[in-house]
């Protein structure tokens, strides 16, 4: 009986250790973060986190961290497959430097919903997009990164990579002649699949949406779609630069709204850029419509470019609506 009683008493006392010792390593699905939280909790639903960075360790490659109620919530780097979703409360990230970092690997995925990603002294880039096989941005709001060469969204794939935004606002990015509301800059043998739909771009300082293949290799390119958004009152609108030998970019951009722009509301560089516009209003810029060295800015014939200082004009010749 005694020799039992020691047998149960020393199972016990293992199992416990077993139960003491293994969430220290364990990663949820989802996890919480609240302004009321400490990064010392296991960021679950009744001890949440305090920032996004303390959650992150805690959250299994592919889960979820969520805002339990508003708060400020801190600069993060992204490692791995996750999604960072705040839309039915204030989900915010006052940030010096980059706001959110984005290094994961090829086949990682990254969610940003429900964000208000804010630049303080010194700012540098709303989000970061070093690698990974896709960002999608939704519902969010980016602002006042507005350092020299700092972005909104600075999306710079060294691989073949996706970005997505969705029913967002940038606005206020940039300095004087440098930086911008979104950059999308391949480096390398990098490429892009690019999707912008109902995005509001406003106030930002220098370029809007800067498409800039310049050293890139790749010759399967970049694509970019831009759908029903709104890029007013800017320093300048939308820009694809690709000069000859680099790698070559198409764009496409519909039922959206370039206006009041204090320099070029649309505008091709080089010869390996291509822009289809159907369906879009260009007005009260300080110049509509521009090609420059040989790039090719066609019209479905159905876009209004005018009201201008000076109007531009599209390449010659009428797509084909079909």
């Amino acid at each position: 009986m005694i020799r039992l009683s020691k047998l149960t008493a020393t199972t016990a006392v293992l199992a416990f250790g077993l139960a003491v010792s293994a969430p220290a390593s364990a990663q949820a699905t989802r996890t919480w973060v609240s302004g009321l939280g400490d990064d010392v909790n296991p960021c679950s639903r009744t001890a949440p986190c305090k920032t996004f960075a303390g959650a992150i360790s805690k959250t299994a490659a592919g889960g979820e961290i969520n805002c339990l109620d508003p708060g400020g919530y801190g600069a993060v780097t992204i490692t791995k497959s996750m999604t960072i979703s705040c839309q039915y409360t204030e989900g915010g990230a006052l940030a010096g430097g980059n706001g959110i970092t984005v290094n994961a690997q090829p086949a990682d995925t990254v969610f940003l919903r429900g964000l208000d990603i804010f630049g303080v002294n010194p700012p540098s880039n709303g989000v970061r997009f070093i690698a990974g096989g896709a960002l999608i941005i939704e519902d969010c709001t980016i602002r006042r990164f507005n350092a020299a060469n700092s972005f909104g969204v600075s999306f710079q794939p060294s691989a073949d990579s996706t970005l997505v935004i969705s029913n967002s606002t940038i606005s206020d990015n940039g300095n004087a002649a440098t930086g911008g509301g979104i950059l999308v800059k391949p480096t390398g043998t990098g490429t892009g699949k690019v999707t912008l739909r109902n995005v509001r771009l406003t106030t930002n300082s220098n370029q809007a949406i800067l498409v800039d293949t310049t050293g890139a290799t790749n010759a399967a390119g970049t694509n970019v779609t831009i759908e029903d958004t709104m890029v007013a009152r800017n320093a300048a609108g939308i820009k694809v630069l690709a000069p000859g030998g680099s790698s070559p970019v198409n764009a496409m951009i519909v039922d959206s709204v370039i206006s009041n722009n204090f320099f070029a509301g649309l505008s091709g560089d080089g010869s390996a850029a291509t822009l289809r516009v159907g369906n879009t209003t260009i007005t009260g810029n300080g110049t509509g419509v521009s090609a420059l060295n040989t790039a090719q800015v066609r019209s479905y014939g159905d876009n209004r470019n005018d009201g201008n200082s000076n109007d531009g004009a599209f390449s010659v010749g009428i797509l084909p609506k079909e």
